[in-house]
């Protein structure tokens, strides 16, 4: 739908309690809390300490409950999820430390990744009139967020749904380098400074600026091409920080939807780092702490030297989904009429140590129960049980599944056009390795297991030499391991930290992967109906968006001519096929088209 540049950013602007001058978000100066700080005591100074909890990458978690096994949580160190969970640890930090003086934000990531946050922007919308309140929204009002970064994945069901779920929080949703594409003013409240009260001086003012990732702009260009733009965390926070100190900002808190790293992903398709929190804490002066997000790595505590000032600035990621509660913990002192970080650390709190906050869990139980009859919808049967718990080494049915399901519909969609008469091939990644159709009934849960993400069909014009140098990208995944030397499951895959869902099997060729070779000269064999591929012969790909928008930064295919594309999600349409059908039957579909071979001799 159209963007109306007003509600564009005056939505903003309301949403997280700020004036609006000329067109831009300016944040105001939040209000304290109203009650009196009870800080520590020093001889001969005035002191005070404060603690800033965090938390990232919650992706729809609210209660300790896993939709696509419709069961409680659990995976091999015992972990537990969810907000429910967040809010037991965080009333205990509160009456611990007093009310007053915490704070409690977040990095990002928050309204996608479970059915539960995809039933309410897809099924049963909070964008509809009179719509339902996000159960996110209504959750982190709840327990009392004091704000939140935008995440990446926060733009995947488009701006509308983004914008009606800051209007329902009660926190800003903070982005200060999310950017009106023709404005270039911040799209969103770019920071907020809260006032917590101390019992003697004046009150300790804490800013919090939000950054969220610029891989945006690839990940999401369907959503956010020629109306947001996102620079470089660096670079924006050196603009903001000086600014938030002259404000008065006594201390100075990032939170950064951005690893540690200093790695992107995609390459050099866009200008700036995807992992970029050290390199914030490194290079720009006067941040205290970064709250750091979308890695989904644990790290407690972490210190970074500034550059220029040669301060240590302290930076945390709690583990995703609720696992973990990041403590920041702040010693001020008074000196020379302003208040100073004598001292900060940081820990993290495992949540599988308490329970569920029952308040929260009674606050949304109707909204679990409808989500869970909706995932246990039986949409058809399957002759046999179907498992990727093998599909990151071999070429399984449950990946071809999904494969089939995609080249159909590009098939049927480009049937009696230009490009009808080219042969369609498919990529496919094992999202997880727990995914599986059951023989007998199958239903929604089923599916959205197979395929958690929101990714859309598509369809690119290649050549045979690119598929040859997409194939060998992807093969880059497995570790060389010599002929003769035995091959561990376990160790086999992610090399180079490559993750699951940037290696593809391509169905609709034959193909050997030689895992004793290095990388770059790995694929064998490769062949189209029992002859080798011809490096100018032409295929049409069915691609997801996320691949086709550069993400995983593979060869070509970015460039590539698109020729079709759905908004339907590859999800939808695996239930939709599965639902015509009635059934699937694995023996109409299923072909060993690749495998890994060393010197010719396959590995399994």
């Amino acid at each position: 739908m159209p963007l109306n540049r007003r509600a564009f950013l005056g939505t903003s602007a309301a949403g997280a309690g700020v004036a609006v001058v000329g067109g831009s978000a300016a944040p105001a100066v939040a209000g304290g809390r109203g009650e009196v700080a009870g800080g520590g005591h020093g001889r001969g100074s005035k002191r005070y300490s404060f603690t800033v909890m965090g938390t990232t990458d919650l992706h729809g978690n609210v209660f300790n409950w896993d939709y696509f096994t419709d069961a409680e949580f659990d995976d091999k160190d015992h972990n537990d999820v969810g907000l429910a969970k967040i809010s037991t640890l965080v009333e205990r930090v509160r009456r611990e430390r007093g009310r007053g003086n915490t704070l409690l934000i977040d990095a990002g990531d928050t309204i996608q990744g479970t059915q539960l946050s995809y039933y309410y922007a897809k099924v049963d919308p909070i964008t509809a009139r009179r719509g339902p309140v996000h159960p996110m929204a209504r959750a982190m009002n709840a327990i009392g967020y004091d704000a939140a970064a935008l995440g990446n994945h926060e733009f995947n069901y488009g701006i509308p749904v983004l914008r009606k779920f800051e209007e329902q929080c009660d926190f800003p949703l903070l982005g200060a380098n999310a950017l009106d594409a023709k404005s270039l003013r911040p799209a969103f409240a770019p920071y907020v400074i809260k006032r917590l009260r101390t019992p003697q001086g004046r009150d300790v003012r804490v800013a919090v600026l939000g950054l969220t990732n610029p891989g945006v702009a690839i990940w999401d260009k369907a959503n956010v091409g020629g109306k947001m733009v996102f620079p470089g965390l660096e670079e924006q926070a050196a603009k903001f920080v000086p600014r938030l100190r002259s404000m008065g900002a006594d201390v100075v808190i990032v939170s950064a939807h951005s690893g540690t790293s200093g790695t992107s992903s995609y390459g050099d398709q866009v200008p700036y780092v995807e992992n970029a929190a050290a390199l914030v804490a490194e290079q720009v002066p006067g941040i205290d702490a970064i709250l750091v997000g979308h890695a989904h790595l644990e790290i407690p505590e972490y210190f970074v030297e500034n550059r220029r000032t040669g301060r240590r600035v302290v930076l945390s990621e709690p583990l995703k989904w609720g696992q973990r509660l990041t403590l920041f913990d702040f010693d001020l002192v008074w000196e020379r009429g302003r208040w100073v970080v004598e001292r900060a650390g940081s820990r993290v709190l495992n949540s599988n140590t308490v329970d569920e906050d029952p308040k929260i869990t009674g606050l949304l139980a109707a909204e679990h129960r409808k989500v869970v009859a909706y995932v246990n919808q039986v949409i058809g049967g399957s002759t046999e049980a179907m498992s990727t718990a093998e599909a990151a080494w071999k070429d399984e049915p449950i990946i071809d599944l999904i494969n089939v399901v995609q080249t159909e519909t590009v098939r049927e969609a480009l049937a009696g056009g230009a490009y009808a008469s080219l042969p369609v091939l498919s990529q496919a990644s094992c999202f997880s390795r727990t995914a599986r159709i059951p023989a007998g009934d199958v239903t929604i849960k089923d599916a959205a297991g197979l395929y958690p993400f929101e990714n859309t069909l598509e369809a690119r014009l290649m050549t045979g030499a690119q598929i040859r140098e997409y194939l060998e990208f992807s093969a880059r995944y497995y570790v060389q391991t010599a002929a003769g030397a035995p091959v561990d499951t376990s160790r086999l895959t992610n090399a180079e930290g490559i993750p699951d869902y940037n290696y593809d099997a391509v169905s609709g060729l034959t193909y050997e992967i030689d895992i004793a070779k290095p990388s770059g000269s790995r694929i064998v064999n490769l062949s189209f109906e029992g002859k080798p591929v011809d490096p100018a012969a032409e295929f049409v790909l069915a691609v997801n968006n996320y691949r086709a928008s550069g993400g995983g930064n593979f060869p070509h295919v970015a460039g590539a001519k698109q020729v079709w594309a759905n908004s339907e999600e590859i999800r939808n349409t695996i239930i939709a096929w599965v639902r015509a059908k009635g059934s699937v039957d694995a023996a109409l579909f299923a072909s060993v088209d690749w495998r890994l071979t060393r010197d010719g001799v396959p590995v399994f």
